[in-house]
């Protein structure tokens, strides 16, 4: 069970982020899916999943997740990331930039069934903004 977890996790960044597959979502994550790392004004779950990879990849269409460790034990699968993009589309109502982002994050993914059916992630927004040219007010 832990190797096809891992190949699932594998598929989706490769296929969902890195090729933009969105529609793959729907095979890969379970309908009732829990999302632990929402993000606000969006619906929570699989559907809220697909809004924040859509906006993420029209502000960085060529966003690109790479795995450097992926571990999997039972039913959990847990993934270290760097994400890397240039920001040539609108995000979060920023405008362009233009600007290359290399931000960290930690997934933590439990599975069921063939799907996953919950996440945990921490992601570095806050190096995301700062390399954007967004910064917290002092």
């Amino acid at each position: 069970m832990s190797e096809d977890n891992r190949a699932l996790v594998r598929r989706f960044y490769e296929e969902v982020i890195g090729r933009g597959k969105l529609e793959l979502i729907d095979e890969l994550v379970a309908p009732d899916f829990i999302e632990h790392e929402e993000f606000p004004d969006l619906p929570p779950g699989r559907e809220g999943m697909k809004q924040v990879f859509s906006m993420f990849l029209e502000g960085f269409p060529d966003l690109h997740f790479h795995v450097k460790d992926l571990i999997a034990e039972g039913d959990k699968v847990v993934a270290r990331i760097n994400m890397h993009g240039t920001h040539k589309g609108s995000f979060m109502g920023m405008e362009p930039t233009g600007k290359e982002i290399f931000v960290q994050a930690i997934d933590i993914l439990r599975f069921a069934d063939g799907k996953a059916v919950e996440h945990w992630g921490v992601t570095d927004q806050m190096s995301m903004m700062e390399q954007l040219g967004i910064h917290s007010a002092q």
